[in-house]
């Protein structure tokens, strides 16, 4: 058989790609929303809505108090109706992890609806565009520092006591999550996992910079020898005055992305369990469990029961968001192995010289 430096060329292109649609499905986090948006191919008859249902679990572990707090609303319409005029689904969820005793996180999850829908400047438009989904974002900022601002102000809370604070906001298919600490968002499309959040600790090198830019230090892990996160609400002995350029900062970073049919679902958490996993473990722990049985509530409790496995030292807290329907849930995507069979079956008939 002869074969053309034309059929060879062509060959290798098409092993090239291959090889490059293999490696890409074995990368483990992808830690670049920008990236989740860039993949997203839309065409007109894609009119994706996601279908929410959630679970949660959480355990004290080894610790002798639970700091822990969360919040879980699958139907937010039903708790802030007249806030968002829309037929579209939204949700909410929260996780707080407190340090200093539970308080702030109790006082928090308790004053969440007035925190950070009520008496926050939600922008008031009927039309979910870009502009509105940008003061959306302003509006979950300042709901945060005024959070911050409530715990200082609140007798029943002690100046050192602190939390985390880790939101996701679904509203139609718009995911906005906002954090503060080094609790984490996971997303899992097609069974990759994609951080929706940095932890803001002595490793995130941006957030270094920062606390060091305003003459803030670390020690070890902690930052001016106290805190291991450079984020927190409250903790109002370690602030500097309000107005003030602080090293520990209530500031949340902010992070949005349109959901899309390959978006299964989300995964929030406190600290305790990425401490023992990386986001991609858990993400391939859940996604395994909801092709069992479909039941987010049996995939935290299984998430937690592996943390507590592999030796966690905190408190864990896990809330895991289905976005896609149940079907879709279970039945894995089959285009890939098509496409590669594809691929072979081209290049042998290349060689073969047909």
């Amino acid at each position: 058989m002869i074969v053309s430096q034309n059929m060879v060329a062509e060959a290798e292109i098409i092993c090239q790609n291959m090889v490059s649609t293999e490696v890409s499905g074995f990368e483990s986090v992808v830690r670049c929303p920008e990236t989740i948006a860039n993949a997203v191919i839309e065409t007109p008859a894609v009119k994706f809505v996601p279908t929410i249902h959630s679970g949660s679990h959480s355990d004290i572990g080894v610790r002798r108090s639970m700091d822990d707090d969360h919040i879980r609303i699958d139907d937010l319409s039903a708790h802030v109706g007249p806030l968002f005029k829309s037929s579209l689904p939204s949700a909410f969820y929260a996780v707080f992890d407190g340090h200093g005793g539970p308080e702030a996180a109790t006082y928090i999850k308790r004053n969440a609806m007035r925190l950070f829908f009520e008496d926050a400047d939600l922008p008031h438009t009927v039309d979910f565009d870009d502009a509105f989904f940008k003061e959306l974002e302003n509006s979950h900022k300042k709901a945060f520092l005024l959070a911050d601002q409530a715990l200082a102000d609140e007798h029943s809370v002690d100046g050192s006591c602190g939390t985390t604070a880790l939101t996701a906001l679904v509203l139609g298919r718009q995911l906005l999550v906002a954090n503060a600490g080094d609790c984490r968002a996971v997303l899992c499309r097609k069974g990759i996992a994609f951080d929706m959040s940095q932890d803001h600790k002595h490793t995130y090198l941006p957030e270094r910079r920062r606390v060091e830019q305003l003459g803030g230090y670390f020690d070890g892990e902690y930052l001016n020898s106290y805190l291991s996160v450079t984020r927190t609400l409250g903790n109002w002995d370690f602030k500097l005055p309000l107005g003030s350029s602080s090293p520990l900062i209530a500031e949340p970073e902010v992070q949005r992305v349109k959901l899309t049919e390959d978006d299964e679902f989300l995964i929030l958490s406190c600290d305790g369990i990425w401490d023992v996993m990386s986001s991609q473990y858990a993400v391939s722990l859940v996604r395994r469990e909801l092709r069992k049985h479909n039941d987010p509530q049996q995939c935290a409790r299984e998430l937690v029961k592996e943390a507590l496995r592999m030796h966690a030292a905190d408190n864990l807290t896990v809330i895991v968001v289905c976005l896609s329907s149940p079907d879709r849930a279970v039945e894995p995507r089959s285009e890939g192995p098509r496409l590669r069979n594809c691929s072979f079956l081209r290049l042998r008939s290349l060689l073969e010289g047909n």
